[in-house]
């Protein structure tokens, strides 16, 4: 199924969901002053280029952005089986308005970027996935779709955009150091590996040879939160995924992720994602 919503006259979004055993082919011809955001949400996609003797492949949970200002660039896709994929078109003309306030805090429009090709891939982050499963699963009035989706639109941009500053750009002195940068990343993977019962922020602190401080500063320079809010994130988005999955009810789901009690996991999904579970069970598994 395809689904195209043109939200004004310069910004579109695309919705593809591919529930069969086939893979399903799409084509739309576009201009060579947008730019193209696309996002997997689950499975995958491959983008055909020059007559197909090019190809890109974009896997589950990961968004592509592409531009080539000098050249039409035609979106020619293969959506894999039970695939389900947003992409968003908006003209550059629109784009840069967006950020006219901003516009060296991307990348992407700083003055050496905004006339060349560009490509880039990304991690869809935690909070991006949700906006992209409320595009799949809503049930509002259709007189209201399309406010909807334009809101949702540029959410999803602002979210792809709010990233947190390169580590290796040296605003903090401290991340200079990259056996720090190494030594933070360790941390990061020592408490996702023990999610259900993570150590505490010494232990932590000692496990990768830092002192307390400089572990609670780097980790925030580097991904933006508290080693303890990073951590909610995470298990909050992995106990959105093992939903997703069927094979789980709320109350192994909170038990995987450490929550003795089906109470405190409630709470703390309602928190991040303003639902709960329960209630976002039934919206994945309703029809729209």
């Amino acid at each position: 199924m395809e689904e195209e919503i043109k939200i004004e006259d310069d910004f579109t979004i695309i919705r593809f969901q591919n529930d069969s055993s086939e893979p399903f082919c799409a084509h739309h011809k576009l201009g060579s002053a947008l730019i193209q955001f696309h996002f997997a949400l689950k499975g995958s996609a491959r983008f055909l280029f020059n007559d197909g003797n090019y190809d890109v492949e974009l896997k589950e949970e990961k968004s592509l952005l592409l531009y080539n200002p000098q050249r039409e660039l035609p979106l020619h896709l293969e959506i894999s089986p039970n695939s389900w994929m947003i992409s968003i078109i908006i003209s550059i003309k629109k784009f840069h308005s967006l950020f006219s306030a901003q516009a060296d805090y991307s990348t992407f429009l700083s003055p050496d970027n905004r006339d060349k090709n560009y490509y880039n891939e990304e991690i869809i982050s935690p909070s991006m996935a949700i906006v992209l499963s409320q595009l799949f699963h809503y049930n509002l009035n259709l007189s209201v779709k399309n406010l909807y989706y334009k809101a949702k639109g540029y959410e999803l941009l602002s979210l792809y955009f709010n990233r947190t500053e390169d580590p290796n750009t040296g605003h903090c002195p401290f991340l200079i150091d990259q056996g720090n940068v190494l030594k933070i990343r360790k941390a990061k993977e020592i408490i996702i590996a023990n999610m259900a019962e993570p150590p505490g922020l010494q232990e932590l602190a000692d496990e990768i040879g830092l002192n307390l401080k400089k572990l609670k500063m780097g980790f925030k320079q580097i991904y933006g939160d508290t080693v303890y809010g990073f951590l909610f994130d995470y298990k909050m988005d992995f106990a959105r995924k093992l939903l997703d999955s069927g094979s789980y009810n709320v109350n192994e789901v909170g038990l995987k992720i450490g929550y003795s009690t089906a109470s405190h996991f409630i709470a703390g999904f309602k928190k991040k994602f303003a639902t709960t579970p329960k209630k976002y069970l039934m919206s994945i598994h309703t029809n729209f």
